[in-house]
């Protein structure tokens, strides 16, 4: 065929380019895995709210690749238009968690093989990456830090930091200390914060109750975060 009987060619005669079964099986295994992906993600999200919006983009997103695959792997018109296509769209969407882009991507790889006519590639790709990201996410989960703030006051504030000082690096697996403010005050006297970025043992978070009774330490709060800063 020259690339002259390319351009002559009308749609009835790729009406049949891709078979239909092998179209259904391929979209079909796209809902099947993209509904997956979306599993997978609910199970190694840190987010406690999921967003349904972006759950429906992945399995969308798994779809819409296959089908444009299947279409362009059939037809050279259709190949040349999606480059120019592709070429013009700049996508603005700004993408929250790092995470997210890796599922995307997950689910535009999956298209282009399922597309390929790899089914069983897909499947068993989907679920190695499905275990390595539970495994993942089960050991960070383990091992999540926390932030551990500590508010002394009164006159005995110095005496109140050194006993925090050894109860928290007795009582916890790991713990650094990040923040100290001091308001301005006589020395040994006034308020003193205290933060530090601890590991917990067995996620034993009893000693809690140890540093309300030290004497001259107010309060103290222990809140879970995800190892990121900002700025």
């Amino acid at each position: 065929m020259t690339f002259n009987d390319i351009f002559k060619s009308s749609f009835l005669d790729r009406i049949d380019a891709v078979p239909p079964l092998d179209a259904i099986l391929a979209l079909a295994l796209a809902c099947a895995l993209g509904l997956f992906i979306v599993l997978i993600y609910k199970k190694t999200s840190t987010n406690v709210m999921h967003s349904t919006s972006f759950e429906a983009t992945l399995v969308a997103l798994t779809l819409i690749t296959t089908l444009v695959i299947l279409a362009v792997s059939s037809n050279v018109l259709l190949s040349l238009g999606m480059v120019g296509a592709l070429s013009i769209v700049r996508f603005r969407t700004p993408v929250k968690e790092p995470m997210d882009i890796v599922f995307l991507f997950w689910c535009i790889a999956v298209g282009i093989v399922l597309a390929a006519g790899l089914l069983f590639l897909a499947v068993v790709g989907c679920i190695v990456i499905g275990l390595v990201l539970l495994i993942f996410a089960n050991t960070r989960t383990m091992d999540r830090p926390f932030m551990l703030v500590v508010r002394c006051s009164g006159e005995t504030v110095d005496a109140a930091e050194r006993a925090v000082e050894v109860l928290v690096a007795s009582s916890t697996k790991q713990h650094v200390l990040k923040a100290k403010d001091r308001s301005a005050a006589d020395e040994g006297t006034g308020a003193l914060d205290l933060t530090y970025e601890v590991r917990l043992k067995d996620g034993e978070t009893a000693f809690i109750d140890a540093l309300c009774a030290i004497e001259g330490v107010g309060d103290a709060s222990l809140v879970s975060y995800n190892g990121d800063y900002l700025g």
